[in-house]
């Protein structure tokens, strides 16, 4: 494959038909002037030195000359460097889960985040292997087919955000599913499915997506994001939650049961991720067990400059050129020597700056300040990482990579930057501009103890750094207030803990005592005495008797005469 590099200078290339124009017009001046002196024919007698296809070809030499040097200024490139390597490896697709759970912040700086930087630092430990990546919330999609390009792997994973896709959800079984049809079809590799997670799977499937993937040789691991307690799901760009129908705050949690599951499904296994490099070591133990074969790579790199060979055409261009005499008159030989002493001087003038400017190192590195100063910061992060491909150890690169990938919030991959070049690094103030950042960047990520040691490192090699120094004093109050609101909520901890023994246990004698009245009434009715057939029969005939006699009376006392007085009213 052909291409240049800077095809604007190509248009100079102008310049060669309006230069043939003028040589043309020249020509026919010439022979105007040569028609006065007489007879055409007989002035070529009268100049039998002068030669007519000579001088056309030093200007051919010329000009052609002149177009490759415009070519060279365009640097033309031949060819990509795609090499097709034999690699002892795995393949590997990445299942980053981008639904709006994902942007809650139980976890620093938020649960996408914290899986943005878990990816970074797979592909940096991956060397020989392939690796694919999947985004996916309510639907799947690949974002990456399966490759050896880990620069473009971290180039797709800084634009990745939820609004990739519209239909919200979780949707694991599809993620598992287009990850088993994004594989290579070489057997006997090692395959793994990484699917990275909060766990709530809306759409069901899962298990048997992973079990299918399993039957195919696969095997699937899950990274679990988040906590387990729940935290409200900010909106973007304000300082609201998302609430649901009823008005209320949704609370996303991490379903720990679904991802130990699936992965239990799939054959691998289940990984919560607190600390990146713990869950980090733990996924490479797991991934060195899969089996390793020697795979065919497509690996891409730079363009190769081709800027030489058109340079070394047009030096033998010149030497023809001055090899070449018009004519054997001494006075004018002198004139020509000078005027093409001229263009040679010219002509490996403009051959210096098309030479200084081919490619190296520090011209990526002042492309990528340039893509940097404009804010495109992917870009600028590609030559960086070209920049240390030509030079790795260009502390300059480094540093100015780390720099890149911090304005992505690429943080991990930045502070191993940063500490590469405070290594290489002979420059005692560069090397505290690192250590500095290294400092911003844990100081950010409330790991004050990490920081303040990066500034201290600063101030050791820098001494005069007031912002540092300012930094630190900062630090070391925010981590003293670090560890008090900690103790205090150990000490609420401890005091809601003792309050609810003390609720408890106070509603555990409740209940026994109640139990025990309970027991106390029931025991009560099983000692009251129980009446028996007989004497309920001896009971009822006395009442009856009782009643037959009371009627007796009655009746006696009716029949019985009366005396009534009478009481006269005088």
């Amino acid at each position: 494959m052909f291409r240049f590099e800077d095809p604007i200078y190509l248009y100079a290339l102008v310049l060669i038909p309006v230069l043939a124009l003028i040589r043309w017009w020249m020509m026919l001046r010439q022979r105007k002037r040569l028609r006065r002196f007489g007879d055409p024919q007989l002035v070529r007698q009268l100049m039998p030195d002068v030669s007519r296809f000579r001088p056309l070809v030093k200007f051919g030499l010329l000009l052609t000359a002149l177009a490759l040097l415009i070519v060279m200024l365009a640097r033309p490139q031949m060819g990509t460097k795609i090499s097709h390597e034999k690699r002892t490896g795995i393949e590997t697709i990445i299942a980053l889960d981008i639904s709006n759970s994902m942007l809650a912040e139980d976890v620093s700086p938020s649960r996408l985040d914290r899986a943005k930087m878990m990816v970074e630092n797979l592909v940096d430990h991956f060397t020989n292997d392939k690796i694919g990546l999947i985004v996916f919330a309510g639907e799947a999609y690949v974002q990456l087919p399966i490759t050896s390009d880990f620069v473009s792997a971290k180039m797709f994973l800084s634009s990745i955000e939820p609004g990739l896709i519209e239909t919200q959800g979780t949707d694991i079984a599809a993620a598992v599913n287009m990850a088993t049809h994004s594989f290579t079809q070489e057997e006997g590799v090692g395959k793994a499915v990484i699917v990275i997670t909060d766990g709530e799977d809306h759409e069901g499937g899962a298990l048997e997506a992973a079990q299918e993937a399993k039957e195919k040789g696969m095997r699937v691991y899950v990274l679990g994001i988040g906590s387990s307690k729940g935290s409200p799901i900010p909106i973007p760009g304000t300082s609201d939650y998302m609430k649901d129908n009823s008005g209320e705050t949704v609370m996303s949690a991490l379903n720990e049961d679904m991802c130990k599951q699936v992965a239990a499904a799939g054959g691998g296994a289940y990984i919560h991720v607190e600390n990146n490099s713990n869950a980090q070591e733990q996924l490479n133990r797991e991934l060195d067990k899969l089996a390793k074969k020697e795979i065919s790579s497509t690996v891409y790199s730079d363009f190769d400059e081709q800027f030489q060979a058109v340079g070394i055409l047009v030096l033998l261009l010149l030497i023809a050129e001055i090899c070449i005499l018009e004519i054997k008159n001494p006075h004018l030989r002198n004139i020509h020597l000078f005027n093409r002493k001229k263009t040679v001087t010219l002509l490996l003038l403009l051959m210096a700056v098309a030479v200084a400017h081919a490619q190296s190192d520090r011209d990526y590195v002042r492309r990528g300040n340039q893509q940097f100063r404009a804010g495109k910061f992917a870009e600028a992060e590609v030559d960086y990482r070209k920049a240390i491909e030509r030079n790795a150890k260009n502390p300059q690169a480094l540093y100015n990579l780390g720099n890149a990938l911090l304005a992505q919030k690429k943080d991990s991959a930045a502070v191993e930057q940063f500490q590469q070049a405070a290594k290489l690094e002979t420059n005692p103030r560069r090397r505290a501009n690192a250590f500095h950042n290294i400092g911003v960047v844990c100081q950010g990520h409330q790991m004050f103890g990490e920081a303040i040691e990066a500034y201290k490192e600063s101030l050791r090699n820098n001494p005069d750094d007031d912002e540092t120094r300012y930094n630190l004093e900062l630090c070391k109050r925010q981590q003293k207030q670090q560890q008090q609101n900690q103790q205090n909520k150990d000490n609420k901890d401890n005091k809601d803990n003792k309050d609810k023994q003390d609720k408890d246990k106070k509603k555990d004698q409740d209940k026994q005592d109640q139990q025990k009245q309970q027991d106390d009434q029931k025991k009560q009715q099983e000692q009251k005495p129980q009446m028996s057939k007989e004497n309920a029969e001896q009971l009822l005939n006395a009442a009856m008797q009782e009643e037959k006699n009371t009627q007796q009376r009655i009746k006696k006392a009716q029949h019985q005469k009366q005396n009534r007085r009478l009481q006269k009213n005088w």
